[in-house]
């Protein structure tokens, strides 16, 4: 799994089995424990770190001269001269790359905050999952009582082949039960991947399958994505960027330049300038005459437009794509939770009501056996259909969330 489970903290580890762990606890202990949520404040920590360091001139050139020694170069001189110098960049370039510096810290921000987010939601599915586990087990074992209600109401005497083909049934939905056990045990070892603790270790989950439909209008779904997704918000401070760099690759056309100090000190009056002016100061300002650093330098304005275009290409497209996935869960999602509604209120319940009539009249009569088990085979299908419509609307909302880049608003009732 790729750690020391020795490293693991074991108070954590005790309170994860100790009582069954509500969905925000279990997303709060993965956020606590997660390796990616780590790496990614580490490296948001260490981008602000750079954004200081684009404004800090180059460091000033101090020297010292010894001239004209007839001896070897330090003693006798007739001249020491000390001199200071310092490069600037053309006024704006410091700013246009601290500007930069700044935005590459904000996108490593939302990485961060996109990580949080994707480790929140793997979190709460792993939940949920675990809970449709349960959900199916009991629905397992519904349709094992059903089974062994018509069993009973079945005379092996009379009627021996319908005791064996209920015999059967009940022999491979128990097989589907230890298949189901062991999907179970598969989802409990990533849920203890996610909190970073042992594979084998218990975790008990309190993670009610709670039919919420997705009650926000489409259009302001689509605005919070467009305002709050993280990747949509990366894109943008990406397409900042790529406008900096835009000016700034025009800029490197504007020259740099260097102011310079020289403090001249003349040992031998006879090389002085004139009698008695042993100490003269002079100041310089050079500048770089880009004359032909344009060869090369347009080609890289040229691009800079291009990768310019290509960021705003980039943004419009995850733009769009996001609306129209959006689009698709919302719709999507109404039409489980209909439909999950549905089968809870009514169609489960009248599957209960014609299996039990049928259960009865085979068991007074002992006629319509294949009325009685296409009876239990439409109450199983309505299960399981109400199962499946409940984790595909779950699987809905936690897509939506994962598109809008913040969790939905939760408003109870139906």
């Amino acid at each position: 799994m790729g750690c020391d489970p020795d490293a693991i903290s074991g108070t954590a580890a005790a309170a994860a089995a100790a009582v069954p762990l509500s969905v925000d606890q279990v997303v709060a202990l993965a956020l606590k424990v997660s390796p990616q949520v780590r790496a990614a404040r580490a490296r948001w920590e260490s981008a602000t770190h750079s954004v200081t360091q684009n404004y800090a001139p180059a460091d000033p050139v101090v020297g010292f001269s010894s001239l004209d020694s007839p001896t070897n170069g330090f003693s006798a001189a007739s001249d020491h001269a000390f001199q200071v110098s310092e490069s600037f960049q053309f006024p704006g370039k410091a700013l246009l790359q601290g500007g930069n510096a700044k935005r590459t810290a904000e996108i490593a921000r939302l990485s961060y905050e996109a990580a949080v987010r994707d480790v929140r939601t793997r979190a709460a599915a792993q939940c949920y999952q675990l809970s449709l586990d349960g959900a199916l087990n009991s629905r397992i074992v519904q349709t094992i009582s059903d089974l062994r209600q018509m069993a009973e109401a079945t005379d092996p005497s009379r009627r021996k082949a319908d005791s064996e083909a209920v015999s059967v049934v009940i022999s491979e939905e128990q097989q589907n039960q230890r298949r189901l056990d062991l999907a179970r045990a598969d989802d409990e070892i990533t849920l203890n991947a996610l909190l970073h603790r042992r594979p084998e270790e218990p975790v008990e989950i309190n993670a009610p399958l709670e039919l919420e439909p997705v009650r926000e209008r489409l259009d302001d779904l689509i605005d919070r994505a467009w305002s709050k997704r993280q990747e949509i918000l990366q894109l943008a401070l990406a397409s900042q960027n790529a406008e900096s760099a835009l000016e700034l690759a025009r800029l490197q056309y504007a020259p740099d330049y260097s102011v310079g100090y020289f403090f001249n000190h003349y040992l031998l009056p006879s090389d002085a300038p004139g009698p008695g002016l042993t100490q003269t100061h002079n100041v310089s300002i050079s500048i770089n005459l880009p004359l032909f650093f344009w060869m090369k330098q347009r080609k890289n304005v040229t691009r800079a437009g291009y990768d310019l275009e290509a960021a705003h290409a980039d943004l419009d497209a995850l733009r769009i794509d996001t609306a129209a996935r959006i689009a698709v869960l919302h719709r999507h999602a109404q039409f489980d939770y209909q439909e999950a509604i549905r089968y809870h209120d009514v169609i489960v319940l009248k599957r209960q009501e014609v299996f039990e009539d049928s259960l009865a009249a085979y068991h007074k009569h002992g006629e319509d056996f294949a009325e009685l088990v296409q009876a239990r085979e439409g109450l199983h299908e309505a299960r399981s259909l109400y199962l499946q419509a409940t984790g595909r609307l779950l699987e809905d909302r936690i897509a939506l969330e994962q598109e809008l880049g913040e969790p939905l608003q939760i408003m109870s009732g139906r």
